[in-house]
């Protein structure tokens, strides 16, 4: 079993080894075979800054076109007359209540006004 000869690449090798392990469609372990490199040596070169890509060597960034739209508004009653509310805790306990509710002052958790706590 024959010696084998520690190789040293030049930082120019390194960028233009690093630079195509990044190409569309391509393994690193392609490349590693392409020049006759461990994939995991591949991997720390692509970590050192010296030899990570610029921007436009890499590609130009993408951006996926957005359309914003308003929320619709709820449409639903600002008061529900006799009706009745129960909540189900994660602790297994259930709160109810019944009688009118403000839905609106439900949605923001107000408090309720100052006559005796009734909306």
């Amino acid at each position: 079993m024959g010696c084998r000869v520690r190789r040293f690449w030049s930082d120019e090798e390194n960028g233009r080894i690093v630079a195509q392990s990044y190409a569309p469609g391509v393994s690193v372990s392609q490349v590693g075979r392409c020049y006759d490199v461990n994939a995991n040596l591949i991997f720390k070169w692509r970590c050192d800054p010296r030899y990570r890509p610029t921007a436009d060597r890499r590609g130009a960034p993408s951006f996926v076109p957005v359309d914003v739209v308003p929320e619709p508004p709820l449409e639903q009653p600002a008061a529900v007359l006799g009706g009745r509310i129960e909540v189900a805790l994660p602790s297994g306990h259930r709160v109810s209540a019944s009688g009118s509710f403000d839905v609106d002052r439900m949605r923001t958790g107000e408090p309720a006004a100052r006559n005796g706590g009734r909306a």
